[in-house]
Order: C-alpha cells, then sequence, then structure tokens
C-alpha cells in the first residue's frame, strides 16, 4: 500500500489545491511539505492557465496546528539544530511568496490554526474563518517567538491588541480574528465544500469575490475588541515589567493576563514584546521575518526552547523550568544578543 503524500498538490479546474494532509499530526508542517507548497506556487505563479489557489487542511479538526516542534526539539537535543535553520528559512521565504503571491489565495482556517497555520494563511489575500476557527501564536508558551510573519501581522495592531494575543498566546475565535484583520470572511464549516465546488467552478477571478459574500455571515462579537481599553491602557509600555504592573492593577481580566504572561518564558516573551514593537517600525513583512529568523537561530539552541517543547508536548508535565525565571533576572545585553544579525547566515530572499 503506497504512503499518502503529507501535502497534496493537484489542480481543480483553473485552480490550484493545496491540501495539508497530516491529519492525526494536525497537519503539522514539516520541511517537505514547504518545499512542495512552495513548489506549486511557483508553477502555478508561472501557469497562465491557472487564476489562484486554495489551501485547506485533511481532516476534522484544523488546518494546521504549526510547525513540526517535535522534529525541532529533537533536532536541537541531539546538536542537530542547524537542521532546523534550514526549515525556519524555507517556511519564511514561503510566508513572503504567500504575502506577494499575484494570483488570489483562499486560505479555509477551519479549526485549529497555529503558529506555521498562521503563516500559510493570513499572509494570503482571502482568509476565511468558520464558527470553529481557533487561532493562536503560542510559542511564548514553549520558549519561543511569534514568529511566520506574525509580528508583522500583529505588530501593526491598533490599540496593542495584537501585543496581548503574542504574549498571553491566548486563541482567537472567528470574531477575533476578523477583528484584527488576520481573516476577512466567516463561512459556516457546514458550507465549505460547497464553497470550493463553487470556487473550483469559476474561471475568472472576477467571479471569486462575489462567490464569498454569497457564503459570508456576520461573525458574532469580538470578546477581544471588547477588551480594547485596557489593553490599550496596559500595553503602551515598552517594559515586560511596566506592563505587568499596570495588567496588576487594571481589574480581574487584566490580572488574569499577567498571570498567564508571568507564566511564559520569560526570555520568550522580553524578545517577542521587542520583535512586536520594531516589527511595527519596520512597517514591512520581509525585514519582519529576517528578524524573526535571527531570533529562531538562537532560540532554538536556548534552554527554554528545549524546555518548553518538553513540559509542554514531550513529557506533558505543564511544568517548565525557565532560565532565567523571571523578567527581573534577564540582562538586556542578552536579549540584544538574540537580535544581531548572523552575518553571511542571514535569511534572504533572492
Amino acid at each position: 500500500m503506497m504512503d499518502t503524500p503529507d501535502v497534496l498538490i493537484r489542480t481543480a479546474g483553473r485552480w490550484g489545491h493545496i491540501t495539508l494532509n497530516r491529519p492525526r499530526a494536525l497537519n503539522a508542517l514539516s520541511y517537505a511539505m514547504c518545499c512542495a507548497i512552495d513548489d506549486g506556487l511557483a508553477a502555478w505563479r508561472r501557469d497562465a492557465a491557472i487564476i489562484g489557489v486554495l489551501i485547506d487542511g485533511a481532516g476534522e479538526r484544523g488546518f494546521c496546528a504549526g510547525g513540526d516542534i517535535r522534529a525541532l526539539y529533537h533536532a536541537a537535543i541531539g546538536g542537530e539544530a542547524a537542521s532546523s535553520d534550514i526549515f525556519f528559512a524555507r517556511e519564511y521565504r514561503l510566508n513572503a511568496r504567500i504575502a506577494e503571491f499575484p494570483k488570489p489565495y483562499v486560505a479555509l482556517m477551519d479549526g485549529i490554526t497555529m503558529g506555521g497555520g498562521v503563516g500559510l494563511s493570513a499572509h494570503g489575500s482571502h482568509r476565511i474563518v468558520t464558527e470553529q476557527t481557533s487561532l493562536a501564536m503560542p510559542e511564548v508558551g514553549i520558549g519561543f517567538i511569534p514568529d511566520v510573519g506574525a509580528t508583522h501581522l500583529l505588530g501593526r495592531v491598533p490599540d496593542h491588541l495584537g501585543t496581548h494575543v503574542a504574549l498571553t498566546a491566548m486563541r482567537l475565535s472567528a470574531a477575533d480574528a476578523l477583528a484584527i484583520n488576520l481573516a476577512d470572511h466567516q463561512i459556516p464549516a457546514s458550507r465549505l465544500d460547497d464553497l470550493r465546488r463553487d470556487i473550483f467552478a469559476a474561471n475568472t477571478i472576477t467571479e471569486l469575490d462575489p462567490i464569498l459574500h454569497r457564503y459570508a455571515i456576520p461573525p458574532e462579537p469580538s470578546a477581544l475588541l471588547a477588551q480594547r481599553d485596557w489593553i490599550k491602557d496596559c500595553y503602551q509600555y515598552d517594559s515586560i515589567t511596566e506592563i505587568l504592573g499596570h495588567l496588576r492593577t487594571a481589574g480581574p481580566a487584566a490580572a488574569a493576563a499577567a498571570a498567564t504572561i508571568a507564566a511564559q518564558s520569560p526570555t520568550a516573551v522580553r524578545l517577542a514584546l521587542r520583535a512586536l514593537r520594531q516589527a511595527r517600525a519596520f512597517g514591512a513583512l520581509e525585514p519582519c521575518l529576517q528578524q524573526e529568523y535571527r531570533l529562531a537561530v538562537r532560540c532554538t539552541r536556548a534552554h527554554d526552547f528545549i524546555e518548553g517543547v518538553r513540559a509542554a508536548v514531550v513529557d506533558k508535565d505543564r511544568n517548565p523550568q525557565w532560565q532565567p525565571r523571571s523578567d527581573h533576572e534577564i540582562d538586556d545585553a542578552m536579549i540584544d544578543h538574540y537580535f544581531a544579525p548572523l552575518g553571511a547566515a542571514e535569511l534572504r530572499f533572492d
């Protein structure tokens, strides 16, 4: 019996169709999958017969739970972190190509959409969520940083809502994703098969938007937006210590956010805050990806990433022992080191 490919690359009518095909692993993204998707997009970009691309995930649980962090963990503890560098470089270049893809790129973000799954979807031109969507960038909880261009996506969200999302690793509903411009339309999960059928029957790109509007429904109110006032007040500071201090005195919801942030990797939280602030200043995606690549290279060689993945995924004791244990113990020079250029190893997009 032949093995089933981890990603299906084929055409349907005048459309390219990508399906992440590891449902038992929540369609976790591997290096080989990144290569296949990238190659498919390159071919369809040149092919005048193809007018757009649709990407979805196999199974009923989610679109994509992110990169295969077990593989990254085993590479790190085995002294083979350089293999992770290769994965991140290919993945981040793919994120950039999705963002500038010249044809419609329709992402069906049904169910769990985290980490690398956000990178495969939220940079697209047409981003679809459903009532089952649960979107998150949970990296600070495993000693890593929001990557795949998430610092660009979240750093530009007004009123520091994106900073709150990143530092608390909170899960966003469809309404939340729409509210902060990580998605464009909400469509009932029960109608996705019909939506695919109509999209694949379209022969011109002018048919796409009317199809999407025909299926789209109004979202529920966003719980995230309802908390805008205290988030805006508490996250305006560039120091984690100041942010936590204001959160702890701004009411029960803010105090709960402070407790959540304090439980994450202190180093990763500090890195994430600075990366988000700098991403907002950059304005464009590619310099954010270059910055994320520097951080990814160094995080996967550091204690907190190995310990965070061990506690969350390998041993599942949910009791990571972070080093340093608090923001007060972090030396500014150490943070500067994470952000330092990589010289000849810098991520390039040519």
